[in-house]
């Protein structure tokens, strides 16, 4: 018997119970629907993640304030708990580290900002004008502060989206205005472009930049930095230069060998790698529950066939009769097994793109479905078919031709 007529059979034994396969192809219906889903929410988030990193800047270098010395308690110092990082140090990395096109401090606080009787509280940052180049950042409306600005320590500022809507109500324009920082008056020069939430739901825009040396000396009272942002003239230059940046600031901190750095350098593919692992690993964690469904999908299918087996016994014998051979007999039902379990695959990978597709909208979610994804699922479905089907297929060839035409 050739293949097409097993094909055939087994399609004719499976329509003659429509509700019964219908059932069992649910179980993998929601496995694939439920793996598709999770796996573009993962991949959706990473997506997101990745498009976050690139906005940080064109191949951007960071170099942070902090050490991995133990101090006095044996407690290790992170980020910022050192301040060894001073503007002399910028200035010597754009002059000995030819693979740095530009830099900028940042000098971090918080900040009080009042309008007439609107006051906001928000993130202040003390930079110099090459900080929105560097974070490929634009202007909506008005101008960054200027060099001149910096040198002269003006109170002159730029405000995030969100700082103006919470200051400016009644739809101002905040260009040219005076706003007030404590007693100190800060003239705003210009509104950032709204950037809107980080990967990890942070406010982007609720922000305000102002001269480095401005908040130095009148808002925190301090002389080093907390971070000072780099940008290379290439992607494998930003790769390239945390050696030179390295042994640069190590002399100049007087570091001696086997001393610690005082001070962090990362690239961004140092942080596109850590946000691509634990992204991994969440979509991994994700898939894999789901992948429960599609294994309890598979055990439902090995059952309906047990069951389709033995109520089929006297057909069995009849096709054995007849001249069908064990192979076909274990063909047949091995057929009917994964035409089951890729029908379900198949109405599952539909489930999956409408499912990603509705939690996108109303939820809100970042969703990507990669062909990857379905083309695994299509594989998948085939496998949990094959696996699930061989005993049912190999229990109805073993059975006894005279024994399964005496069984009622």
């Amino acid at each position: 018997m050739d293949i097409m007529n097993t094909i055939h059979l087994a399609l004719r034994a499976l329509g003659r119970n429509k509700m019964r396969s219908a059932l069992t192809m649910l179980g993998i219906i929601i496995g694939v629907g439920a793996v598709i889903a999770t796996v573009s929410i993962g991949q959706g988030a990473q997506y997101l993640v990745q498009q976050q990193i690139a906005a940080m800047g064109t191949n951007a270098v960071f170099i942070q304030a902090g050490s991995n010395r133990a101090g006095a308690t044996g407690a290790r110092q992170g980020t910022g708990a050192v301040k060894t990082l001073v503007p002399d140090d910028l200035t010597a990395i754009l002059r000995e580290v030819p693979l740095i096109r530009m830099a900028a401090p940042a000098v971090n606080t918080r900040a009080q900002v009042v309008f007439g009787n609107q006051n906001w509280n928000t993130s202040m940052t003390g930079t110099a004008p090459d900080y929105l180049d560097i974070r490929n950042w634009r202007i909506q409306s008005g101008a960054i502060f200027s060099d001149d600005d910096v040198d002269q320590a003006n109170n002159v500022c730029v405000i995030g989206a969100t700082v103006r809507d919470n200051l400016f109500v009644n739809g101002e324009d905040p260009v040219g205005q005076t706003i007030r920082i404590g007693q100190l008056p800060f003239r705003i020069s210009g509104v950032l472009e709204a950037r809107g939430q980080s990967a990890t739901g942070q406010d982007q825009d609720d922000l305000m930049l102002a001269p480095y040396t401005t908040v130095q000396r009148k808002i925190v009272g301090q002389t080093w930095f907390q971070t000072i942002n780099a940008s290379a003239i290439s992607q494998e230059a930003s790769l390239g230069a945390v050696q030179p940046i390295t042994a640069l600031l190590r002399e100049r901190h007087r570091l001696r060998p086997g001393d610690p750095d005082d001070f962090f350098v990362r690239t961004q593919a140092d942080i596109a790698d850590l946000a691509n692992q634990t992204q991994g690993v969440m979509t991994l964690l994700l898939a894999s529950i789901a992948s429960v469904s599609l294994l309890v999908g598979g055990i439902g299918i090995m059952n309906i066939m047990l069951v389709s087996v033995t109520e089929r016994t006297r057909e069995i014998g009849v096709r054995m009769a007849v001249g069908a051979t064990d192979k076909d007999v274990q063909m047949q039902f091995l057929i009917e097994a994964v035409t089951l379990s890729m029908m379900g695959g198949m109405v599952g990978i539909v489930v999956g793109l409408v499912g990603s597709t509705l939690i996108s909208k109303f939820l809100s979610w970042p969703t990507l479905v990669s062909p990857s994804a379905i083309g695994a699922a299509v594989i998948f479905s085939g496998a949990v078919g094959i696996f699930f089907g061989y005993y049912p297929a190999r229990k109805a060839a073993q059975l006894d031709p005279i024994e399964a035409l005496r069984y009622e």
